[in-house]
């Protein structure tokens, strides 16, 4: 893929749509946050800092338009695509003005995708990788560069799973992430299985963890887990 690994922040506040694009981007190996209104993009923004930002321009708590220009004062580095139903003239042109590129409903995610790639191409070399600040989350710190993990300044030593898990407990902040989503992206299981991987997994995290702070990892029984 033309830039594999990109993080890409999804702010549509329609759950079929905003499940479309993800499950669509995840195949093709992007990171993929959600968000479903101004508020929630804020906080995922500032935890991730993605590459992209997908935007609906209509959101329950805001104007997409506004968002995308607070984006790129704090995140110069993030580029803007809108995707939304407002297909006329005038209102292309003048979303353009905030962001980099501007898809209409109802879209192919094939598009979806091409679109992506083009305007990371634009704006990113595919073979440089940002320099990105650490993952935080309360007293939790990862740092991608080196893969490295510290809670209340002290260093944890994570296999590769851990760390893969833990990172995206916490890019998805304090959200329950269900389990058949953690398969998924974790372990690549295509299809909801009948494994205990994950509580295996959740287990060693809570073991190396929450002797250094309080209790960090919280399970929502039978639909999954998040961070207090």
């Amino acid at each position: 893929m033309d830039h594999e690994g990109a993080t890409v922040l999804v702010v549509e506040d329609e759950p079929s749509i905003a499940d479309v694009l993800a499950i669509a981007l995840r195949y093709h190996r992007f990171e993929v946050i959600t968000a479903g209104s101004v508020r929630q993009a804020r906080q995922s923004a500032g935890q991730t800092r993605p590459d992209v930002a997908l935007l609906d321009v209509m959101l329950p708590d805001g104007d997409g338009r506004v968002l995308a220009r607070e984006l790129r004062e704090r995140y110069p580095e993030t580029a803007v695509v809108f995707v939304t139903a407002r297909d006329a003239p005038a209102e292309i042109v003048g979303a353009l003005g905030y962001g980099d590129d501007y898809i209409t409903k109802p879209f192919n995610v094939d598009e979806v995708v091409a679109r992506i790639n083009a305007v990371l191409r634009r704006t990113r070399p595919a073979d440089v990788l940002p320099v990105r600040p650490p993952l935080r989350y309360g007293d939790l710190e990862l740092d991608d560069a080196t893969c490295a993990v510290r809670r209340a300044g002290r260093s944890v030593q994570l296999t590769p799973t851990e760390y893969a898990l833990l990172r995206f407990l916490v890019r998805n902040g304090g959200r329950i992430v269900p389990k058949d989503q953690l398969l998924r992206h974790v372990w690549q299981y295509e299809h909801q299985a009948e494994s205990t991987v994950v509580e295996t997994y959740i287990s060693y995290l809570r073991r190396k963890l929450d002797p250094l702070g309080p209790p960090l990892i919280t399970t929502r029984r039978g639909i999954g887990y998040g961070l207090a």
